[in-house]
């Protein structure tokens, strides 16, 4: 499921680039005033109102599956630390109690 959705990602992502990257600066409109060709392929009011929706909805699936994507990455719980066993951890000796002086040795007579 999620390597679906990863594609979906990557194509929507591409797709966003290359409609931004066709759309007009906001000073693209001044080199027409000065003797600029007015034929456009999307017809006189240009291509902003279509590239603009078609922006805002390519904006919107990329903001979806980056969602989804997270979500899905969540479930799994993967971590680096999976199946690494925790260390174990040695406890010092307790102090030792103060020892009795030894007995002294009897000599034999």
């Amino acid at each position: 499921m999620s390597t679906i959705v990863v594609v979906i990602h990557i194509l929507v992502c591409l797709a966003l680039i290359f409609i931004v990257l066709l759309q007009h600066g906001k000073g693209a409109g001044i080199g027409a005033a000065f003797g600029g060709s007015s034929q456009t392929v999307f017809g006189s009011t240009g291509a902003a109102p279509f590239l603009a929706k078609l922006t805002a909805a390519a904006a919107i699936l990329f903001m979806i599956t980056s969602l989804g994507l997270t979500f899905l990455g969540r479930q799994k719980e993967a971590s680096v630390m999976h199946g690494v066993k925790p260390p174990v951890q040695q406890t010092a000796p307790a102090s030792p109690a103060p020892a009795k002086p030894a007995p002294a040795p009897q000599s034999q007579k």
